[in-house]
């Protein structure tokens, strides 16, 4: 009962809007990123969940983030929220569900940018993977969207840090919205646009981190993935830059990469050299997603043939932990942080 109360408190100083200042922040050890809150537990990119990653001690709450059409930036995974809210039930925006292509991916469903912030918040969250995820369905339809400057106003009262995804940036602006300008405006306005602010962004692009790095001295984080290349063009794939030559580039202009974990260590397989090369580079290394659900673990570390029962976590960060990574993103923020825990009083 304790856990619940110290919870509702949580949330009841980010929706009064807290703006107290997070004290120092430890970036000496590896940090634990809770991947759209403690997504594993409650719906993604809700209060709800980054104030129980809070709670379980992550360092950073990470919000993607996507614009209104009155340019106010809130926390979804994509812009289309067709799966992860109720806006099917809303009869009153039946007409807005439509069809568009997004860096060469086309989808069908309602967006963000054709709803003002007022009529997101009449809509709830839905959890984004109800078959694997069945227990955190039971919070559909209690939470609204939060915005960004709100998702700031919790991380700045609990001192933790932001570390925000500017999503589809170049889409963004090619229809008027300039999500990398808007991100800015929210960090000052919570005088956190300092470089020693807790707080990194990351995109998947490059060329708006590029110009990022003349606006601002906040850390930035270059993401690439395992396969592909940025939406932008702006490279010829992720495995170019993931190269020491692509990654000595990727410090010209960024703090740090966020790999796809696998890059580094796919399953049970012998680790590459990225964390290696990127610290001769000069950068810091942030893998993603570190998730307890069989489904996503090496077979090695699951428990049982259920792919929604939970393997061992802990082990597959552990493993990253032992190459030298500077910190890691998860949906589970306690397993994170008690994974760490464990490796920094083992070393």
């Amino acid at each position: 009962m304790r856990r619940w109360r110290r919870l509702g408190a949580i949330l009841t100083l980010a929706l009064a809007g807290w703006t107290g200042q997070a004290g120092a922040m430890d970036t000496t050890r590896p940090i634990v990123i809770a991947h759209r809150g403690a997504s594993g537990l409650r719906p993604e990119h809700t209060l709800a969940s980054y104030a129980l990653a809070i709670e379980q001690g992550a360092d950073f709450i990470e919000p993607d983030l996507v614009p209104t059409r009155d340019n106010v930036l809130v926390a979804r995974h994509e812009n289309n929220i067709a799966d992860t809210t109720d806006v099917a039930d809303h009869p009153e925006f039946a007409d807005r569900r439509t069809s568009k292509t997004i860096d060469g991916v086309t989808a069908t469903g309602w967006f963000t940018e054709d709803f003002t912030l007022a009529e997101l918040k009449t809509l709830r969250a839905r959890e984004r993977l109800p078959q694997l995820r069945p227990d955190n369905a039971a919070y559909d339809g209690l939470f609204e969207i939060p915005t960004f400057a709100e998702v700031i106003a919790l991380a700045r009262g609990h001192n933790v840090g932001v570390y925000p995804e500017t999503k589809h940036p170049t889409y963004f602006a090619s229809i008027g919205h300039p999500t990398d300008a808007l991100v800015l405006a929210d960090l000052t306005a919570a005088g956190w646009n300092s470089a020693d602010a807790p707080v990194f962004i990351q995109s998947f692009e490059i060329d708006n981190l590029k110009r990022l790095h003349t606006q601002t001295r906040v850390r930035l984080i270059q993401l690439i993935d395992a396969d592909g290349a940025p939406a932008d063009g702006a490279a010829p794939s992720y495995a170019a830059m993931a190269t020491p030559e692509g990654l000595r580039a990727i410090a010209e202009y960024a703090h740090g990469i966020g790999p796809n974990k696998d890059m580094i260590r796919k399953g049970d397989a012998v680790p590459s050299r990225l964390v290696a090369d990127a610290h001769a580079a000069g950068l810091k290394v942030h893998p993603w997603t570190f998730r307890a659900e069989n489904f996503f673990l090496p077979a090695s570390l699951r428990h049982g043939i259920d792919p929604r029962a939970h393997g061992d976590i802990q082990q597959a960060i552990a493993r990253v932990l032992e190459l030298g990574v500077d910190g890691f993103f998860t949906d589970f923020p306690l397993d994170g942080v008690q994974a760490r825990d464990r490796f920094i009083a083992g070393r």
